[in-house]
């Protein structure tokens, strides 16, 4: 099985951080561009490098700006690129980084464009264009789930692949675990999961939302999610009811901790079918001991959990008159209730 995108090539920030501590003061300057004096350090920052190497960074920098104001796209990520790469020690590496990954996702080149971010936040995690890049991310993880093509080389529309979405979207909870995006990351993650129907990653998903991001306003609509993935995997009464049990577990907690929300009726409603299904089975098994194996005293067992379960419901009068045949039952082979019938024994 291949490893998943998230897992092999990012490096969590807060380990690259700390190599970002070394890196000189001047990378945290602000660059400023203009069609008159091209870029610009404020504050007479230095740029990191000194003599030509400067120069020449800053040369590059400007040529690539001209190259994107004149709509050679191409030719302008080539020359950021080439200072993120030459220069990573220079302030202009971050910018010329960023400014790269955005005329890629321009050109639809989004993987590149993903990986450009990536490289971006790996080396310099204290950019104050952390926010811009984490938001960049989130937007090329939705693109990508809801079906835009990465386009090859600019001009070569590739297949769809919303799974590489779902994987961009674990990266954006790697890279800011504490940002905003990161409950709605993992809530577009669960979506497309479900939509794969890989519905046991989805609720993995939705349950670290919850657990994880409990003040976030996606929580209440992640519980109510949850009760609805397991409600999908309870079968009925005649299975196992594992799912059906966890699924009123979610939308109980739902009703508790969000009384006052516009689903709490879908909620009840849910409750109610998941009961019902619960009940159910208490009757399925109480008729298999009633009619299949005489065993009258197990019968009853169940037919009261049934009542108990979910009293006053159309399972719990099933039950109700299911324990009135057994008395009757049991009353005409004379035998005492709560036990089995003796058996005969017939000869021929």
């Amino acid at each position: 099985m291949p490893i998943p995108f998230y897992r092999r090539s990012v490096v969590p920030i807060w380990i690259a951080a700390a190599f970002a501590l070394l890196a000189a003061p001047g990378l945290r300057a602000d660059l400023t561009w203009t069609a008159q004096t091209g870029w610009q350090l404020e504050g007479g920052a230095l740029s990191g490098l000194a003599g030509a190497q400067g120069r020449t960074a800053l040369d590059l920098m400007n040529k690539a700006r001209r190259y994107e104001e004149d709509g050679s796209l191409h030719a302008a990520i080539k020359s950021y690129e080439k200072v993120g790469a030459k220069y990573p020690g220079s302030v202009y590496a971050p910018e010329a980084l960023f400014r790269a990954g955005k005329l890629l996702e321009r050109r639809r080149q989004y993987y590149n464009a993903f990986q450009t971010f990536q490289v971006m936040l790996r080396r310099y995690p204290n950019t104050k264009r952390f926010n811009d890049v984490i938001g960049e991310l989130y937007r090329i993880s939705a693109d990508l789930l809801n079906g835009k093509r990465n386009w090859f080389w600019g001009w070569f529309p590739g297949p769809t692949n919303r799974n590489r979405g779902v994987e961009y979207f674990q990266v954006v909870v790697i890279d800011a675990p504490y940002s905003d995006y990161a409950p709605l990351a993992l809530m577009d993650a669960a979506r497309g999961l479900q939509a794969d129907k890989d519905t046991e990653d989805a609720i993995d998903s939705l349950d670290r939302l919850v657990n994880t991001y409990p003040q976030s306003v996606l929580a209440p609509v992640a519980y109510l999610k949850l009760g609805d993935l397991h409600a999908s995997l309870s079968q009925g009464p005649k299975y196992d009811q594992a799912s059906t049990k966890e699924a009123m577990t979610y939308y109980e907690d739902y009703m508790i901790l969000y009384p006052g929300d516009s689903n709490i009726a879908a909620a009840a409603e849910g409750v109610d079918r998941m009961k019902t299904i619960l009940a159910e089975s208490k009757i399925y098994i109480g008729d298999y001991y009633f009619y299949k194996r005489l065993n009258f005293s197990a019968a009853k067992v169940f037919y009261n959990e049934a009542i108990t379960s979910y009293p006053d419901s159309p399972p719990a009068r099933v039950a109700k008159k299911r324990l009135s045949d057994l008395d009757a039952r049991t009353l005409r082979l004379n035998v005492a209730p709560g036990s089995a019938p003796k058996k005969r024994f017939w000869l021929f």
